[in-house]
């Protein structure tokens, strides 16, 4: 099993990897790594960054942060959530914890925001 310091275990995003849009035969253009981009939410919200300060790695924060906001009117991160809840073994616990704050929060935002700039 591979895992980064930062990164997503191959166990939850197997369990993940789905649900989100971009996949090959879904709507719409393909992701370029659904798995990159929810591991860059996961580090912003989990090191409590701005999203100015998201490393390189992840590409530029504001594409990482337009399509957060998009996932969130879609009800992407929900069912990733709701998916991941419905497993009584509390090891996903963080990854649930971190997309039920992420989605409260823009749920809570009646307009788009822009990206943090400090």
């Amino acid at each position: 099993m591979s895992t980064k310091r930062d990164g997503l275990r191959d166990d939850p995003w197997e369990r993940l990897k789905d649900l989100p849009p971009g996949r090959k035969g879904t709507e719409g253009r393909p992701a370029k790594n659904n798995r990159l981009f929810v591991e860059a939410v996961l580090y912003r919200y989990r090191a409590g960054i701005p999203w100015r300060d998201l490393p390189e790695r992840f590409g530029d924060f504001r594409v990482v942060h337009t399509r957060l906001s998009r996932w969130a009117k879609r009800g992407v991160w929900q069912k990733i959530f709701e998916h991941l809840s419905s497993d009584a073994d509390n090891e996903y616990a963080a990854i649930d914890a971190t997309i039920g704050f992420c989605q409260s929060a823009l749920a809570r935002s009646t307009t788009w925001f822009p990206p943090s700039s400090s």
